[in-house]
């Protein structure tokens, strides 16, 4: 099984790197082809205004100066052409990929490009337990929980254009309670915070922060199940038609 590794945080994240050692425990033809610098928060974007530039950093690793849209994209359509990957593998994301974080998250959406190209793509995130933690972010639940989630993705027959979502709770492994399968949650948007503040010139600027995690009324989502210290599988569709609404919208132009 030939496998592409990518991920949002960058080529030099710790994250990618206990990725490949989950990897290496399903197979050892392991590809690597990640953007050069962290990506995060860039979505499904791709790069259309410059060139794209890719540096060899060794047999089967390359570094794509872009979004990991831009990686999976050279990935497919011309470093692994001749021999496409099996299976897509993005991340391990340093922090949550949770509810509507999904619409933003250059990890999932480096799975979401793979699932259109028909390929099976699977997007791992490894929740922390407190901002600021920097490099010292535990992967220990990811390491540790990684390839048991992974396995039973392998051959589970999806649907089309669908990809899965993987979220290991910030627990120590010894404590993760197991995996539980549940939807995509949805938060209160009012929990966005513009932190601002003065340049030495005297110029304003802006950072976007997080507040805290508002809980949805949603019965079982993979908010609720990291947040009582069970691995999330949740799997997405890339058809956002609501299909409920055609009929009423399609009744307004008659």
């Amino acid at each position: 099984m030939r496998i592409l590794l990518t991920n949002d945080d960058g080529y030099h994240a710790p994250g990618l790197k206990v990725l490949e050692t989950i990897a290496r425990t399903l197979s050892d033809d392991i590809w690597i082809v990640a953007p050069a610098e962290e990506q995060s928060g860039a979505g499904h974007s791709l790069t259309l205004s410059r060139p794209i530039r890719v540096r060899r950093h060794g047999e089967q690793r390359y570094a794509v100066a872009g979004t990991p849209t831009d990686a999976v994209m050279m990935a497919l359509a011309k470093i692994m052409k001749d021999g496409p990957p099996d299976l897509i593998l993005s991340g391990v994301n340093r922090g949550a990929n949770l509810a509507e974080d999904v619409t933003y998250s250059g990890t999932v959406s480096a799975a979401m490009e793979g699932a259109l190209g028909g390929i099976r793509s699977i997007a791992l995130s490894q929740i922390y337990s407190r901002e600021g933690m920097g490099d010292s972010v535990p992967f220990e639940a990811a390491a540790a929980w990684g390839e048991r989630v992974l396995r039973p993705l392998i051959d589970a027959p999806l649907a089309p254009r669908t990809l899965v979502n993987v979220n290991f709770p910030a627990s120590r492994a010894d404590a993760v309670k197991g995996v539980r399968v549940v939807g995509q949650g949805l938060r209160d948007y009012g929990r966005l915070q513009i932190v601002t503040n003065t340049d030495p010139r005297g110029y304003e600027y802006h950072w976007f922060a997080l507040g805290r995690t508002v809980e949805t009324p949603a019965h079982a989502t993979d908010l609720e199940a990291t947040a009582d210290g069970y691995v999330s599988v949740t799997p997405l569709h890339l058809d956002l038609t609501h299909v409920e609404s055609l009929d009423m919208l399609a009744q307004a132009y008659q």
